[in-house]
């Protein structure tokens, strides 16, 4: 399958173009620890991940606590990560290469992410600035995907219908989110779902390997 006539690509951030597992979870037993709470394993962070930063703590918490913990344990993460969400984060193999070629070509490029913008803006200024233009993260007022807000304000600042990009990501929040949309999607298998479990969610398209995204991208 090829994607015809496609003149931007809007990526997913965390498990598309960069591996920020360990990160996440550093912050996250940061901030359950100083509250006392069990600490999580990266397997257990990695299938909480990809609906926000307080999913992820909701998910990491005991059901019984409330809400006025849960607001305090994510302040602390908060915190904790605006100054830790660079100390193993890196980008996955090929994917500076991707981008670089991407932009050769005149591809228009976005970033939408769950993630704090704060820390979106973070990574961005580190690993982005010099391919992408556009780069929204959570913020007040904007819902979060699967909602499509993020990818239609990003398609609107690149200037671009949904007819002309595709949403590239590796979780089933990015398939619902490019649903939602109306946008063609591809599902990468380098990221923190598998192919199965992607399939059960509806993907269809997949690349193993960034450098793959250009043969769907050519007409």
């Amino acid at each position: 399958m090829q994607m015809k006539r496609t003149t931007a690509v809007v990526f997913d951030l965390d498990g598309t173009l960069l591996e920020t597992l360990e990160d996440l979870a550093s912050s996250t037993n940061y901030a359950l620890g100083q509250f006392g709470f069990p600490l999580r394993s990266i397997d257990e962070v990695r299938s909480f991940v990809g609906n926000g930063v307080r999913k992820l703590i909701e998910r990491s918490l005991p059901t019984t606590v409330d809400e006025r913990t849960v607001d305090a344990v994510l302040d602390c993460f908060k915190q904790h990560y605006v100054g830790h969400c660079q100390v193993k984060t890196c980008l996955y193999p090929g994917v500076q290469q991707l981008l670089s070629v991407l932009k050769s070509k005149g591809y228009k490029l976005a970033i939408v992410s769950n993630k704090l913008q704060s820390g979106v803006d973070e990574l961005y200024k580190r690993y982005f600035a010099d391919y992408v233009q556009v780069a929204i993260g959570e913020r007040d007022g904007l819902r979060r995907k699967p909602a499509p807000d993020m990818v239609l304000m990003a398609l609107d600042e690149l200037n671009v219908c949904k007819d002309e990009a595709v949403y590239v990501g590796d979780s089933e929040v990015d398939v619902a989110t490019a649903d939602a949309a109306g946008m063609a999607c591809i599902s990468v298998l380098w990221g923190f779902r598998d192919k199965a479990f992607l399939e059960q969610h509806g993907a269809q398209l997949f690349i193993r390997e960034p450098l793959e995204m250009l043969s769907l991208l050519e007409d």
